[in-house]
């Protein structure tokens, strides 16, 4: 029948039961619990940012006064069932309700919890997470120095745990090691960048490649140039998305066998590019959310079967204690569409060997069998804790693999074409795609003279610290065309009236500043790591790069009068924190919710300690600094570092919306009721204002790109129409809005018609 317009899916897949109910997948007797599971819609869960300071604070928050209010709540006549903490993730930091959107719209109470939600799921506090999509991240067991690649890693929420573990220690801003995300999709790599930039980290690149032939990339050592190997890989590839079945309940009408088939060549070349670029020592978990044996045992099995004992799966069955899973299955079939079963390659007819690939079918020899230890794998069943389906494997490279055993030395000068090395596809005996790495050599003295052209302008834009997209016959661009990497010189005169205003420390890493401007003003400067500039200085002409760095200083339209042309961003204040020695005043708590609460407040209304510090201070941006007071056990017992702006009379903090809404809930303030009371006391004339010169801000922001296109819309326009510009001092607003309304209407057409693009794209995905 119809319900609500659209035709009622119904949930049921004769296929989908005949095939796994022959391969036994499920153990005896639990068949009809695991059909009836997949058929119930999945609990929503949520994650907690595990690495940041107040993590602690806000699971406080949740259980001791949003948990608390649903403790005897009824909706519609029913007791709404409490959240519960998933008993494997660590340290209570990840958690899973049954209440659907429109349960949390229909009571006072839940509209306060999942304003909660969204607020600080803005702010890169929470993530909302499928729980099956938390366990490989935990399996890579992450530490802070080490060199990750995500191969596909779109929409984003494993990169943001990964990004997570690599600032486990909140004290060290600059983390040895890195994460690049990689996606083969270019508008969800900007899905990807919005979710990596809630978390504020200088350690994170987002890159746009074919994952089946990701380039290899080069960093300098000592002086000598060396292939980047990874120390871990998450390698969670496309998949038929069979175990998804309780949120996209569209796979009950088009599951067919024909999916897997046709993904399993495409998984296995992934997984394979995967352990290439391995450290050995390293370890790669590969991924799916499908329970087909096609795509995960035969994939796994026909990687170590061909790497000839360079890997081996590991042992995680002490990991993750309270994980309810399967072990891997050692024994499949291969099934046509038609239903048509085949146990062996040899029984495949001609006319089908396109369709199935040996690869497919179990290996025959027990001894080999016996030795991949296929049943370290794990398979979650969705019955087993409520979530959804999934399969992971952990693999350990302990040596090159077999084709790689004379690895290109990329410090030998060599004639080249892509590179160092290319990556060619050659089709093995029996059909599987593997991969080849050799130096290239030139074929005659012409192409050596390019070459050498080539590299003698690539070494001259190195030099000058340009990252730019790579030349177009090198790689073929598509999407949007991204603006270039610039790093500042060291002699840049721009840097110095920066240094001396805030007293930045000698240790402060200058030369990992870049912008994203070669002409003209520069408007904005962000930072990365020492690493990542490495990577970025020594691979612009092979990498397509979409976003990297933070955000760390604004330019600021008054700001050259009182000595500063920059303003310090709030996204990259605790990066850079650690390196500031001047303009920071120590605030108390009530002094918090003061800046907080109110626009533009008047000095008289801050301490009397506060009044004095900032009494004979210069004007300009400021750094506004909590320290928790331990004999206070009821205050907020977290730091925070707030950006502000201190005028001739007054104090503002210049922080975005969400992230004011985030301080206040820590500190006990009530920010649901003052929404509602801010929305119907707010004036009109004011509201223009507000709106006018956020709208200029967004057109400055729009010549330099704003770094990505989905942050600057999702989250600057939203941010920036919630912040007190402090481009224009208070006293120069009211003159300015005349001028400025022209700029703003043409900035405002421009994001607006933006803005229907990326709509229509993220429809469409």
């Amino acid at each position: 029948g119809w319900a609500g317009g659209y035709p009622e899916i119904v949930k049921e897949n004769e296929l989908f039961e005949r095939y796994y109910r022959e391969l036994g997948i499920v153990p005896a007797g639990e068949w009809d619990a695991f059909m009836a599971a997949l058929r119930e819609p999945l609990p929503a869960t949520l994650r907690i940012t595990g690495y940041r300071s107040h993590a602690k604070e806000i699971l406080h928050c949740l259980k001791e006064k949003y948990f608390r209010e649903l403790q005897d709540l009824e909706v519609d006549g029913q007791k709404v069932e409490m959240p519960q903490s998933l008993s494997w993730y660590p340290e209570e930091l990840a958690w899973h309700t049954n209440l659907s959107r429109k349960i949390l719209r229909k009571s006072p109470q839940l509209e306060k919890f999942h304003q909660f939600l969204v607020s600080e799921t803005e702010c890169g506090n929470i993530s909302r997470q499928e729980a099956v999509s938390m366990i490989p991240p935990l399996l890579l067991n992450v530490s802070p120095h080490h060199k990750i690649l995500d191969m596909c890693a779109a929409p984003g929420s494993k990169t943001a745990q990964l990004i997570e573990m690599l600032h486990a220690d909140m004290n060290v801003p600059f983390p040895k090691g890195f994460v690049i995300a990689n996606d083969v999709d270019n508008k969800r790599c900007y899905l990807l960048v919005h979710q990596a930039k809630r978390l504020n980290s200088p350690c994170i690149m987002v890159v746009n490649h074919d994952a089946s032939s990701i380039p290899n990339l080069q960093i300098d050592v000592d002086g000598r140039k060396e292939i980047l190997f990874y120390d871990r890989i998450l390698c969670d590839v496309p998949c038929s998305g069979d175990g998804t079945m309780r949120k996209n309940i569209d796979v009950w009408k088009k599951w067919t066998t024909q999916n897997s088939l046709q993904l399993h060549g495409l998984q296995l070349r992934i997984a394979t590019r995967g352990v290439e670029q391995l450290a050995e020592g390293g370890r790669m978990v590969y991924s799916t959310c499908s329970l087909n044996p096609i795509e995960n045992e035969a994939v796994i099995a026909s990687l170590l079967e061909k790497s000839q004992g360079a890997l081996e799966l590991a042992d995680v069955s002490s990991e993750l204690p309270g994980l309810k899973r399967m072990p891997g299955i050692t024994k499949w079939k291969v099934m046509l569409k038609d239903g048509q079963w085949f146990e062996e390659w040899k029984d495949v007819p001609s006319n089908r060997q396109t369709q199935i690939r040996p690869t497919m079918f179990p290996v025959k020899d027990e001894e080999k069998l016996k030795a991949m230890n296929l049943e370290r794998c794990l398979r979650i069943l969705p019955h087993h804790q409520n979530t959804g389906g999934f399969f992971v494997a952990v693999l350990i490279k302990k040596s090159p693999m077999p084709w790689n055993k004379r690895q290109p030395k990329v410090h030998q000068k060599l004639p080249q074409r892509t590179g160092d090395t290319e990556v060619t596809a050659t089709n093995s005996n029996n059909g599987s795609g593997c991969i080849t790495e050799e130096p290239i050599l030139a074929e005659s003295e012409d192409s050596k003279k390019m070459e050498e052209l080539q590299n003698s302008d690539t070494e001259q834009s190195k030099k000058e610290g340009v990252c730019g997209p790579p030349p177009s016959k090198k790689m073929k661009l598509f999407g949007f065309k991204e603006d270039p990497f610039v790093f500042l010189p060291e002699d840049d005169p721009l840097f110095l009236p920066i240094e001396k205003f805030y007293a930045l420390d000698p240790s402060f890493p200058k030369m990992n500043l870049l912008t994203r401007t070669q002409e003209g003003k520069k408007r904005q400067l962000y930072m990365v790591s020492k690493e990542l500039r490495n990577v970025l200085l020594n691979n612009s002409e092979k990498m397509k790069v979409i976003n990297t760095g933070i955000k760390v200083w604004s330019r600021n339209s008054d700001g050259e009068q009182f000595g500063c042309a920059f303003r310090l961003a709030q996204e990259g204040i605790y990066t850079l924190y650690p390196f500031i020695h001047a303009r920071i005043v120590n605030v108390c708590i009530e002094d918090v919710k003061i800046l907080l609460t109110q626009e533009n407040p008047f000095l008289s209304k801050f301490s009397s300690e506060t009044q004095k510090k900032v009494k004979d201070m210069a004007m300009g941006s400021i750094v506004l600094k909590y320290d928790p007071d331990p004999e206070k056990p009821d205050d907020l017992q977290c730091p925070i570092v707030l950006c502000g702006w201190q005028g001739k009379t007054s104090l503002r903090a210049f922080v975005p919306k969400n992230e004011r809404l985030h301080y206040l809930r820590m500190m006990g303030v009530e920010v649901f009721k003052a929404k509602r009371k801010e929305e119907e006391l707010e004036n009109k004339t004011e509201e223009e204002v507000q709106h006018r010169l956020a709208q200029t801000e967004e057109g400055m922001d729009l010549e330099d790109k704003e770094h990505d296109l989905v942050t600057k819309m999702e989250a600057e326009i939203g941010e920036e129409s919630s912040q007190s510009p402090v481009e224009s001092s208070a006293m120069e607003i009211e003159n300015k809005i005349e001028d400025l309304d022209q700029s703003g209407k043409n900035a405002n057409s421009h994001v607006s018609q933006e803005s229907k693009d990326m709509n229509a794209s993220n429809a469409k995905d």
